[in-house]
């Protein structure tokens, strides 16, 4: 998307597709998002000095805190973690540290970027793929040869360490004989996969080992991390037979083919860019670290407001990629705030949340719209799911409103789970669905008043069941 596009009239209209009400902090999030572009186009001088407007986001479990982030980061296609303030301890506490945020943001922006590569090369990379399976499909005479030993002395240190290496020490290569009619048939064969006309065809192919990625809880661990990159790097990559469709063998290919193709460095610096000019980081459960009292355990929690405050602020981040600075990432925090205050974070803190938005408790008319207006709504979604069993089922608007108003009944009398309610009560509601459709040709079903009546209506008077079930 064109982000002169981005107005931000346009942001609160593609999120009013995914979130029910919050105006507000539509509005809010619209204009900080719109603020950071503006800011883009600034002399450099000026673009120094303008610092992004933070958010602190007040409301109830429930009401889309999280998904008003999310979303915006979607719409932005801007680098976004999600990370609990809960999760970090202080400096000296056994625990994940506060800069871990960060590093998780440089990584998303890594993928963000290294997809956006891979997609300007996709042409070129498939086509590599298509021959190294129209190879494996319709192989030629194979011919090996030895790999005469190298000359140079001990002394030469790739020389000792490939004698250490676990791989053999005798590599041989492969040369292959291609004969007309083997030619002939792989260009045939070139054709027939690009139509698509082999694609439940299977066929065994050779492709690289893929790296695991691992995030460790503490910088320690991550440098030993690095240093066993480094040292992988120096062998030979290991080679892994695959016996799959030609469908799954050509994604994997092209991928392979175009991990070839990109520089991975240019990724590198190109996503820690990406990651301090548009990353995004949402910090949830920001009211459970929030507390004035010196009791046992809550020094630890300002202690992590404390070191959360110089990434606020802006610091510089040393993470496996190269050194980010936070100074123009946006943070949006969060927080229910009903036993603290947002007074009661640290007074340097507060100031690095400026704009401060409250989201409403959902009325029973939110939960209708809930249930059937978004793209995703959750009465679409299981409408989807029955229909793969051949199963229609239709909703009339009573039982919409029942079952709307039985969530606000519940989160009124048990605990307050905003639209998350709703999850509960459906799938109670149709757990008999759910369970019979597999075996049994349902057809069309009406799910009425009565049927959501039928099915909830002593769970939810039980206040005992009611607890467990809704």
């Amino acid at each position: 998307m064109n982000q002169n596009n981005l107005t931000p009239r346009h942001v609160v209209s593609e999120l009013d597709k995914y979130i029910i009400g919050q105006d507000d902090a539509k509005r809010a999030v619209a204009i900080a998002l719109r603020n950071r572009l503006r800011r883009l186009r600034l002399e450099d001088d000026m673009k120094k000095e303008v610092k992004p407007k933070n958010l602190l986001m007040i409301g109830p479990t429930g009401v889309g805190k999280t998904e008003i982030a999310r979303r915006l980061a979607d719409i932005a296609q801007a680098p976004f973690v999600k990370v609990e303030a809960t999760k970090y301890t202080e400096v000296g506490y056994v625990g994940r540290d506060v800069e871990s945020m960060v590093r998780d943001l440089v990584e998303d922006s890594i993928r963000l970027v290294k997809k956006q590569q891979h997609l300007e090369v996709h042409d070129e990379a498939e086509a590599k793929a298509i021959d190294r399976i129209a190879k494996a499909l319709r192989p030629g005479q194979k011919v090996k040869q030895e790999k005469p030993a190298s000359n140079v002395g001990m002394g030469n240190i790739m020389d000792m360490f490939k004698q250490f290496n676990s791989q053999a020490p005798e590599i041989e290569e492969e040369e292959e004989i291609v004969s007309e009619d083997v030619a002939a048939s792989r260009r045939q064969i070139r054709q027939q996969i690009r139509d698509g006309l082999l694609d439940n065809h299977e066929v065994t192919i050779k492709m690289e080992e893929k790296k695991v990625q691992l995030n460790s809880m503490n910088p320690a661990m991550e440098q030993m991390m690095e240093m066993q990159e480094s040292l992988s790097a120096m062998r030979p990559k290991k080679k892994i037979e695959r016996t799959i469709t030609v469908k799954e063998a050509l994604e994997l290919l092209t991928e392979e083919e175009a991990d070839r193709l990109v520089n991975q460095e240019d990724i590198n610096q190109k996503a820690l860019q990406l990651a301090e000019e548009s990353g995004i980081i949402f910090i949830d459960e920001m009211d459970k670290i929030a507390t004035k009292n010196q009791n046992a355990g809550e020094v630890s929690r300002q202690g992590v407001q404390r070191d959360i405050l110089p990434i606020v602020e802006g610091s510089q981040i040393q993470t496996k990629y190269g050194v980010i600075a936070t100074d123009h990432i946006l943070f949006i925090g969060s927080g229910a705030f009903h036993m603290a205050k947002p007074s009661d974070l640290i007074p340097e803190l507060q100031g690095r949340f400026p704009i401060r938005v409250n989201l409403n408790d959902l009325t029973q008319d939110d939960f209708v719209r809930i249930l059937v207006e978004p793209k995703n709504a959750l009465v679409k979604q299981y409408q989807a799911l029955l229909a793969t069993e051949g199963v229609e089922v239709e909703f009339t608007e009573e039982a919409i409103a029942k079952m709307a108003e039985y969530a606000v009944n519940l989160n009124e009398t048990t605990d307050n789970i905003g639209a998350r309610r709703l999850h509960t009560i459906l799938e109670t509601l149709l757990e008999e669905l759910l369970f019979e459709s597999a075996e049994m040709q349902m057809g069309h079903i009406d799910i009425t008043e009565k049927y959501v009546e039928q099915k909830l209506e002593k769970i939810v008077e039980n206040e005992d069941l009611s607890h467990y079930i809704l």
